[in-house]
């Protein structure tokens, strides 16, 4: 247990109180010591998240003020880790937390008004002691996109007390002293904030929100997991009805026959299923049919073959567990077999087994925030369990990086694993990194190299590749323009 002072503004906001309570949840000694700094935000921020809150009732939100009760405000103590949130410069020996180098979190909704999106970094007498890149799901709403950014500053500032994010050492970066302008925010809601919602306001009007491709080919050669690149034998398109799209295209070869195991996701459902089709002598897909199906969302299905049996290994992050399915009649039957991991949301869990042992690296969800930019990992003696988590988790915090976007790729000697890059927004890109280092003690990856396009697909934006023998796949997101089902499909 550390005893640990958390130092605030007169003004304190909730994610701070947020991270109070996750801190003495892991059994640590939190005090809350109010100063006089005023950390104060510009009017016209507050007014603006003040409005968004009213309209999309959310009271709760991270960045909402409150104020601390009667008692719950107390001396320091000496010789206490001091975490300082007040927003003024800090003691030298204190944490201290900036976004975008200041220590005021209203830097963070200005970069967003203006279409950019903000850094975290935790500093300890000028020394870097860690860093995030956080998603931002929503690039619309200044308050849901600044909620991404505060859900992740709690969870950088956790890890770095539990000693799980790594921590590496810089020069001293720049430090704002000041708040921002309130000009500089003015101009970034006028100028990019109001025409991106016009914009994307005007495309939903006439299609989907999001609708993706399917790509897949049959080939000999080396796959995009060892060039790099897209290019290579066109690529085929998976047909689909316009009312649902296929994605997250897992690929498996048994007895012979090729089949295609995907996300089917209706969109007047708003529910993602798991799909299969089969692949003919002349390479021609079949209709994609239903084989599983929940309450919740479903997709990514990893299936593999294991100790005699099929296996299928969905996300289903909405539903806090991680459940490993085995075919009960392939493919078209699986049957729940055990819960791997129970009580998180997991998303794009990807299976590697690798020098005797079974590892898993998902994005995780942590209590709030994006799903795709905090990586975990976990690792177990067998496939069934028990799965402990890494020491090191969470191994990184990265838009670019965090979330898997594929089964891992033996390249030679390298461990090839394809990542989501969220820069552009979720979906917007894909990187192959090197597996670097995987033991009980670190889990190290190279930086992600983006995937070179080529114009034998229409769809610059990808998430997902794989490739079972010689079928490889990809998916990409398309301008689908909306349209009601027929009377007689409906019937």
């Amino acid at each position: 247990m550390t005893e640990i002072d958390i130092l605030l503004p007169r003004h304190t906001r909730r994610w701070q109180l947020v991270l109070a309570d996750r801190l003495r949840a892991a059994g640590h000694d939190v005090r809350l010591v109010a100063t006089s700094a005023t950390d104060a935000w510009p009017a016209l921020l507050e007014a603006v998240l003040a409005a968004e809150r009213r309209l999309s009732h959310g009271d709760g939100r991270l960045s909402a003020r409150t104020d601390l009760e009667a008692g719950q405000a107390l001396p320091a103590r000496p010789g206490a880790l001091r975490i300082d949130l007040s927003g003024r410069t800090p003691a030298s020996d204190a944490l201290s937390l900036r976004f975008d180098a200041s220590p005021s979190a209203a830097a963070a909704a200005i970069a967003l008004a203006a279409g950019r999106l903000p850094d975290l970094a935790v500093l300890r007498g000028g020394q870097l002691v860690a860093r995030a890149h956080p998603m931002v799901d929503s690039r619309l709403i200044v308050g849901r996109g600044l909620e991404d950014v505060l859900a992740r500053a709690v969870s950088l500032l956790a890890a770095v007390i539990d000693g799980g994010e790594a921590a590496g050492e810089a020069d001293a970066e720049p430090v704002s002293a000041d708040a921002p302008p309130a000009g500089s925010l003015a101009g970034g809601l006028l100028f990019a904030t109001a025409p991106r919602l016009l914009r994307e306001t005007a495309r939903r009007v006439g299609h989907w929100p999001s609708h993706w491709r399917v790509g897949y080919r049959f080939h000999d050669g080396r796959g995009v997991a060892e060039t790099g690149s897209l290019a290579g034998p066109d690529w085929q398109e998976l047909p689909d009805d316009g009312l649902r799209y296929y994605a997250d295209p897992f690929p498996f070869a048994w007895q012979g026959r090729s089949w295609l195991f995907v996300e089917e996701y209706p969109h007047e459902t708003g529910k993602g299923l798991i799909s299969v089709c089969e692949f003919d002598g002349a390479e021609r897909p079949s209709v994609p049919r239903v084989v599983l199906e929940q309450p919740f969302h479903l997709s990514y299905p990893q299936v593999f073959a294991f100790g005699g049996e099929l296996w299928m290994l969905p996300e289903g992050g909405a539903g806090r567990q991680l459940v490993l399915y085995r075919a009960a009649a392939f493919p078209d039957r699986w049957e729940r077999h055990v819960v791997l991991v129970d009580g998180r949301e997991l998303f794009d869990a990807t299976l590697l087994e690798h020098e005797g042992r079974f590892w898993l690296f998902a994005a995780e969800r942590d209590g709030a925030g994006s799903t795709s930019d905090m990586l975990v990992a976990f690792h177990a003696d067998r496939l069934e369990g028990p799965w402990r988590p890494h020491r090191a988790n969470p191994i990184l915090i990265d838009r670019a990086a965090a979330r898997p976007g594929g089964a891992f790729v033996r390249v030679g000697r390298r461990i090839v694993h394809p990542v989501q890059d969220g820069t552009l927004g979720y979906g917007g890109g894909l990187g192959l990194a090197d597996l670097l280092r995987l033991d009980e003690e670190a889990v190290e990856f190279s930086q992600p190299v983006p995937l070179l396009q080529a114009n034998n697909w229409a769809y610059p934006k990808i998430h997902t590749l794989n490739r079972a023998g010689r079928l490889e796949v990809i998916d990409g997101i398309a301008e689908v323009r909306r349209r009601a089902p027929s009377r007689a499909a409906a019937a």
